[in-house]
């Protein structure tokens, strides 16, 4: 086999490990995001969108900034590219020493910021949503929520280092099936205990799905896998700092530096640093939402986090599978020093994105507000709700694209151990993102509606140029990225989603005027249906139609969707087929 050839097989190998990894994670996304939306519908249904889900939503701030800065943007920048290099060197034991020193250090560290959250948690909530103290009770009721999810946080960190240590080794069904048992703890606790205990119930149904399936369900798949914690010598170590307290001992003895100077766990120390010091626009762009728009009044910081969820479900479900499922590869690349191999799968995982997330932008701007009736417009819920929210859908539909790029680029830096350069740029960008939005509630705070979708509009712009930039500092750093391949991809991309897009705004005009439910003040329950049928026959329609628009304009990405619903469509099949076989009748 000649090295053309030998280049060539290995690329078809890594975009069938891609695909095959995607479909997974797209599998157990989608379920997640069906989960979620059931969520929202419960939670909209007995509360609407006001008073009780602002509280709700801002108990989750400081909760979310802890996992955000330090679990979830630390453990995917920094630990997973080292241990997939000591798994590349087939080094499985040094893999595991680094996971067990990263779990037991940061479980301390993480439980000491949970005891300060909890003791801190009224001067936290006034600094995050410092427009709730001009309503009487709202920070009180906050805080009481947020005393209730903090623990969670050292379920979700313990999970999210096994996911990542599962991710690693290319096994992706603990990271599907975690939110998806998340979700269903949050539902469990709307249906049966917000009788008792109002909104709190919300909390503690959210407390018992991380325990269950971010904690549990974790270490049961990682033993499964083979994967152990090697336990720290703590009586050893017990005894070393109280001899070195007394000036007894003057060196750590060899096996306490083994353990707790592991090289491998040095490496995460360092890469994280940039992390947990750098405002990075990604994690922390809802809570800045949060902190501006609770100066609005009730509602407009729970319609802001509505339409955030409704907009993150095509990010998630394309970007961020993408994403978790291309990382191991790319960091595999990078271990063997094979820069050749990563700008393909940079390349390759960037065109593939625009080409799925491009045309969603656009269905989603246009179908904002049926959207919006379909999931929450139900119970205490209103149509004047639902509009408020839908502006904001809007506004972050038009990032929907630059999200979950950014996604796969950044992963790029983390593949080469590079968590500086996201990090500054995300700092950079988030500086300008904190500023934009001052002035915009400045000009316009008294007005909600329009302040709501411009603060959606402004988070849109900077996903935006972040993408842009990093885009630009990743080629350099490659030694190019073939951009001109990009470039015309993304013109042939956005000819056939605005076609499309044009093909599905006259679908619903017609509809919806045939549909006078849908624009009635006070519909209830009923646009559930009527929302159904509209946004699946535009979807249907609109998405048949940018397919074979991509198909004419011989866009080489639609290979991508070839592997990825054949792995899709092999799960569902059986389980299809399970199904029937059990309802067939017994003979006799």
């Amino acid at each position: 086999m000649t090295n053309q050839e030998s280049a060539k097989a290995s690329q078809a190998g890594m975009r069938r490990q891609v695909a095959g990894g995607a479909a997974v994670m797209m599998l157990g996304i989608l379920g997640s995001r069906i989960a979620g939306l059931i969520r929202e519908r419960v939670i909209a249904h007995h509360f609407g969108q006001g008073f009780l889900t602002d509280i709700y939503s801002g108990a989750f701030t400081i909760p979310d900034l802890i996992f955000f800065l330090i679990a979830g943007g630390a453990l995917s920048s920094a630990f997973i590219p080292v241990f997939a290099e000591y798994i590349e060197k087939n080094q499985e034991r040094e893999a595991w020493r680094t996971f067990s020193v990263v779990a037991t250090v940061m479980t301390f560290i993480i439980t000491v910021l949970i005891i300060l959250g909890e003791i801190f948690a009224h001067k936290l909530v006034l600094l995050t949503s410092p427009g709730f103290a001009l309503i009487p009770h709202k920070v009180d009721d906050t805080v009481r929520l947020t005393r209730i999810l903090l623990p969670a946080q050292l379920c979700f960190f313990l999970g999210g280092l096994m996911m990542g240590s599962l991710t690693a080794r290319h096994i992706f069904i603990g990271q599907a099936l975690g939110p998806i048992i998340y979700n269903i703890g949050i539902i469990c606790g709307g249906l049966f205990l917000t009788a008792r205990y109002g909104v709190a119930g919300l909390c503690f149904g959210a407390v018992g799905g991380a325990l269950i399936g971010n904690l549990l369900l974790q270490w049961i798949l990682v033993r499964r896998s083979g994967g152990y914690f090697v336990p720290p010598p703590m009586r050893a170590t017990l005894t070393y700092w109280r001899q070195k307290r007394t000036g007894e001992l003057r060196e750590m003895p060899a096996t306490l530096a083994a353990y707790w100077k592991h090289p491998g766990a040095r490496k995460v120390w360092r890469l994280m640093l940039p992390v947990i010091l750098g405002l990075a626009l990604p994690p922390i762009s809802a809570i800045i939402n949060k902190m501006f728009a609770s100066t609005l009044g009730n509602g407009p910081q729970s319609a802001l986090m509505n339409a955030n969820k409704l907009m993150n479900i095509p990010i998630a479900i394309f970007g961020q599978a993408a994403g978790i499922a291309i990382f191991p590869t790319m960091a595999a690349q990078a271990a063997r020093k094979d820069m050749v191999a990563l700008r393909r799968s940079v390349n390759f995982g960037v065109r593939s994105i625009l080409f799925l997330t491009i045309p969603a932008s656009v269905f989603l701007i246009i179908l904002s507000m049926p959207m919006v009736q379909l999931m929450l417009q139900t119970g205490k819920y209103s149509h004047a709700d639902a509009e408020i929210a839908a502006a904001a859908l809007r506004s972050f539909a038009v990032g929907v694209f630059a999200w979950s790029t950014q996604a796969v680029v950044a992963r790029g830096f983390y593949a080469l151990q590079d968590t500086r350069t996201p990090v500054i740029v995300g700092t950079f960008v988030t500086v300008l993102f904190f500023t934009s939005n001052w002035l915009l509630i400045h000009y316009l705070g008294h007005r909600p509606f329009y302040a709501t979708a411009g603060l959606a509009l402004l988070t849109s712009l900077s996903a935006s140029i972040l993408m842009l930039v990093l885009l630009v500092l990743l080629g350099r750093r490659l030694g190019g990225l073939n951009l001109r391949r990009i470039a015309t991809s993304t013109v042939k991309i956005i000819i056939a989603s605005l076609i499309a897009g044009a093909l599905v705004m006259g679908i619903r005009t017609v509809m919806e005027a045939h549909m006078q439910v849908l624009n009635q003040p006070h519909p209830g329950s009923r646009v559930f249906f009527p929302a159904l049928i509209l946004l699946s026959t535009c979807l249907a329609v609109g998405g048949s139609c940018y397919i074979g628009l991509a198909t004419i304009l011989k866009m080489e990405e639609t290979s991508v969707l070839r592997p990825v619903l054949a792995r899709m469509s092999g799960p569902l099949t059986k389980l299809i087929r399970k199904a029937l076989k059990r309802a067939k009748p017994q003979a006799g």
